[in-house]
């Protein structure tokens, strides 16, 4: 075919060529209702026309050329991508695992060079020794040894042989004061030899303090312990309601269950109370016997 005839051929299609919005839309099936959308319909295919042997020949632009819009695909797609190191997978992580191409063995070697924290150095006798003194100093209650090697990040059993030799060194030296284990903990007190100035310096002008009734009621609680209300009041020989609800009340005295016969409820002394008393359990209470009356059952009996 000559150059002419082919032009001719050409022109030809070209104005036999109709848009596709000029088309005629094919007929709907009777039972399935059109529901396509004009703006959405693909345009019908156009009869193809045989490109010449020049243009059959021309190799095929380049993925630049076209905006990057149209992917190259079959072997050539894959050595551009082996050459570039590029994802054609689209989902952004290479053949490695590791995320944005990072290979994953770098990955877990960041992960495992984070060491886990060393443990804090042993302190010196001597530095051990004054930060239990100043936690000592400041407390308002007894401190136990495992929170004390808590906070000094130390271990309690270092703790613990350190407080007895503190302990031992206030007596021996003869302090004032001393360093004694009570209600589970450690605090410092007033050595009893020095207790009268102490009364003397705490109690001039205060007249908050407990009446006869309620330390003669806190005694019968502290030795019969778990006590009634009831067992209390027959002990006194009054009733005594109104007392234990201030020894409640200023922490000395707590609720400990009910009896199992009457359902009364039981009375037991707090830790506030041997903190108070210095005490670290009530097994340490003094006897009661060489406070006893000598006709104590000849009293038992006329009260019979």
């Amino acid at each position: 075919m000559s150059d002419e005839e082919r032009r001719d051929s050409l022109a030809d299609q070209a104005a036999a060529w109709v848009p596709p919005w000029d088309r005629p839309r094919p007929p709907a099936a009777e039972d399935t209702p059109d529901t396509t959308d004009v703006s959405t319909t693909a345009p019908l295919p156009v009869e193809s026309t045989p490109l010449p042997e020049e243009s059959a020949k021309a190799p095929l632009p380049a993925q630049g050329d076209l905006g990057g819009k149209v992917p190259l695909q079959g072997p050539e797609s894959s050595k551009i991508s082996a050459e570039s190191g590029a994802d054609v997978s689209g989902s952004g992580v290479g053949e490695s695992g590791g995320a944005g191409g990072v290979p994953r063995r770098e990955v877990v070697g960041r992960r495992r060079a984070t060491a886990a924290p060393e443990p804090a150095p042993e302190l010196p006798d001597a530095e051990l020794r004054g930060a239990l003194e100043a936690i000592l100093l400041v407390v308002d209650e007894p401190v136990s040894e495992l929170v004390l090697a808590q906070v000094l990040e130390q271990p309690a059993e270092r703790v613990g042989p350190m407080l007895d030799e503190i302990a031992a060194g206030y007596t021996a030296a003869g302090h004032g004061f001393e360093l004694r284990r009570a209600a589970g903990g450690w605090r410092l007190y007033t050595r009893p030899e020095y207790a009268t100035y102490v009364e003397r310096f705490v109690l001039d002008g205060q007249s908050v303090r407990l009446t006869q009734a309620a330390l003669e009621t806190l005694a019968v609680v502290a030795y019969k312990q778990p006590v009634t209300r009831s067992r209390i009041s027959a002990i006194r020989g009054v009733n005594c309601d109104g007392v234990i609800r201030t020894l409640v009340t200023r922490g000395l005295v707590e609720e400990c269950g009910t009896e199992q016969d009457s359902g009364a409820f039981l009375y037991r002394t707090t830790t506030l109370f041997l903190e108070k008393l210095g005490l670290n359990t009530v097994d340490e209470l003094p006897p009661l016997a060489p406070f006893l009356p000598d006709d104590v059952e000849e009293l038992a009996d006329a009260t019979r």
